[in-house]
């Protein structure tokens, strides 16, 4: 091969590789497809996940979380004594920046 059809080849490779990167990080910082299964949140940050949830809350069940929710960073589904679910959104630190009840109104924050 001459130069010019190796360096041609070169740039070909870097062209694709730069997409295909492109393409992780775009599929990365979107949280996946929506065929995704929903990430549960585990470890230290389910526990307080779950503390600010039902402080927010007032009490109740922690009974669905998830992390990278489209609408915060976390997500707390609290089931309240009465039947009633809660969605608590909170950010990385763990504060709440909304809660959304059975009837689709959004909580007090």
């Amino acid at each position: 091969m001459n130069n010019k059809v190796k360096r041609t080849l070169m740039a070909l490779v870097a062209v694709a590789a730069l997409g295909a990167g492109g393409a992780a990080i775009a599929t990365a910082a979107s949280g996946g497809g929506d065929d995704e299964p929903d990430k549960a949140i585990s470890g230290a940050a389910l526990d307080r996940a779950s503390s600010a949830a039902l402080a927010h809350t007032g009490g109740g069940k922690v009974t669905a979380t998830e992390v990278g929710d489209e609408e915060s960073y976390y997500e707390v589904e609290v089931t309240r004594d009465d039947g009633s679910q809660v969605d608590v959104q909170l950010d990385r630190g763990f504060q709440v920046i909304g809660a959304e009840g059975d009837n689709d109104s959004t909580e007090d924050r």
